[in-house]
Formats: structure tokens, sequence, C-alpha cells
């Protein structure tokens, strides 16, 4: 039970630093519609999630901090801002990356 809240926090804290960029650009009105080519764009996202979850989850190495279900939720709170942070540092140093391409 442990190792699946594990798994599963950090792969929904990787997808949910996935999607945030795409619910701010629907709520300010930049996405106007659903396109097909979104369907490729999530599968690939998931995918990447996946892979990004693989690497990461052998550097997590908490452990269920309390007792029954809150220390369940605890374990699995922890694993999501952990994938949260990971992702986004992930993402943080590829733009990095691609402003320095830029003023090249």
């Amino acid at each position: 039970m442990e190792l699946a809240l594990k798994l599963l926090g950090i792969l929904f804290g990787v997808l949910a630093r996935t999607l945030a960029p795409y619910l701010r650009k629907l709520k300010q009105g930049k996405v106007k519609e659903f396109k097909n080519g979104y369907w490729l764009s999530a599968l690939a996202a998931f995918i990447l999630g996946l892979i990004t979850t693989l690497f990461i989850f052998p550097k997590f190495e908490i452990t269920q901090t309390g007792p029954g279900v809150e220390g369940l939720v605890k374990l699995f709170c922890t694993a999501f801002g952990f994938g949260f942070a990971w992702n986004s540092l992930v993402n943080e140093t590829a733009k990095w990356g691609e402003r320095g391409k830029v003023n090249e």
C-alpha cells in the first residue's frame, strides 16, 4: 500500500505540474477550443510523466509518517509535492536552456 501511494503521489504530482500551464492558458483565454492534437500532447505528457516518475522515485526515501490513514495521506501529499517540485525543476531547466539558444 505504501509503495502504491508513493508511486501514485509522485505520478499525480508530475502530471499536475504538466497540466498546470494548459489550465492557466485556458483560464486566460489563450486556448479557445479543444483541438484533437491535444490528445497526442496529453498522451506524450502522460508517457513522459511515467518516465519522470520512474527516474525520481529512487530518490524518494520517506516512509509513512504516522499511524493509520492519516500517515498514508501525509505520505501521499509528500510524494505529490516531491513529484510536482521535481517536474517543475525539469521544466524550468528546459526553459533556461531554450532562452540561451535564442540569445546566441
